[in-house]
């Protein structure tokens, strides 16, 4: 089929080159502007446009869909539109270019987790299972019709970037397959059922650890928004960044927020038992392991996260 890929950050290309070995044509990229990253700021392209224009691929580069955008998409008359995480809603003027419309890759059982942040969500929620869906794309939020889905196993000790990752490429798999059931006329929608839940995107505000929650709710909180926006505490009235924590259900007898060092551990009551501490990063200094951090403390007994 000639295809349209919308897509832009990392965990769209297995998707990419999924489609492109099953022998369809990719007849343009529509994908993010550069954008500044690193220190210096420099206008870099996305993961996507590097891999486009490496493989010689017509490259559409834009924040939403203006008039200007529209007309390239035409242009390129695609019979199907494949979309992984393009990153900016399409306008229901465009859903119609592309002949059998617009198929989203969604990394998540829907309706569940219907939103920008499925995986994050679904992490910090404590879901055991989770997986990715192709819909066709409709005005409303992730509501089309739904045309595969595929399961995936939630660990416990995942974060939201380990499991997006797993994600990305078994759901490339499903993506390809219902672009194949599609071009044979061999699929169709059928209606989302079962129980709605929104995943709207993470703010910072996300990633602040409470201590008085129960150390099981904070190992998810750490590990969903792992390595997005990040998880973090207050010391000294400043932000302390953190890593995926351990649960230690032997102590029981800190305080929420209360530190203490051992030999080898580093420990903060929670509003259950304890957790260790294993990566931490204090502010203005890079990451380091929790027991050096704890070493150069003056005074351990008084440190209490906030």
């Amino acid at each position: 089929m000639r295809i349209l890929f919308a897509g832009t950050p990392a965990v769209a290309l297995p998707s990419l080159e999924a489609l492109r070995a099953a022998g369809h044509e990719i007849v343009a990229v529509l994908t993010r502007p550069d954008a500044p990253l690193g220190r210096k700021r420099v206008l870099t392209p996305s993961p996507v446009a590097a891999r486009a224009q490496e493989l010689g691929l017509p490259v559409i580069k834009a924040n939403k869909i203006d008039d200007e955008a529209a007309a390239a998409i035409a242009a390129a008359a695609p019979e199907v539109a494949a979309i992984v995480a393009y990153g900016a809603l399409i306008p229901e003027s465009a859903l119609t270019i592309p002949t059998h419309g617009w198929i989203n890759l969604h990394f998540s059982l829907l309706p569940a987790w219907r939103g920008a942040a499925p995986v994050q969500h679904s992490v910090i929620n404590g879901d055991q299972v989770t997986g990715a869906a192709t819909f066709l794309l409709e005005k409303g939020l992730d509501t089309g019709p739904i045309y595969g889905t595929m399961t995936e196993g939630i660990r416990p000790t995942d974060t939201s970037a380990e499991l997006l990752e797993r994600l990305s490429h078994s759901g490339a798999v499903l993506l390809a397959q219902t672009m194949g059931g599609l071009e044979a006329g061999a699929l169709s929608g059928v209606t989302q059922q079962g129980e709605i839940s929104l995943a709207p995107k993470l703010t910072l505000e996300d990633g602040h650890v409470r201590w008085s929650d129960p150390a099981l709710a904070i190992d998810r909180r750490v590990r969903g928004v792992t390595s997005e926006p990040g998880a973090w505490t207050l010391l000294g009235g400043q932000r302390f960044k953190l890593e995926p924590v351990l649960l230690r259900p032997d102590v029981t007898d800190l305080a929420p927020g209360q530190l203490r060092v051992e030999t080898k551990s580093v420990l903060v009551g929670t509003g259950s038992h304890a957790i260790e501490l294993v990566n931490v990063q204090p502010a203005g200094k890079k990451l380091m392991k929790a027991t050096d951090w704890a070493r150069g403390l003056a005074n351990k007994e008084d440190v209490v996260f906030e």
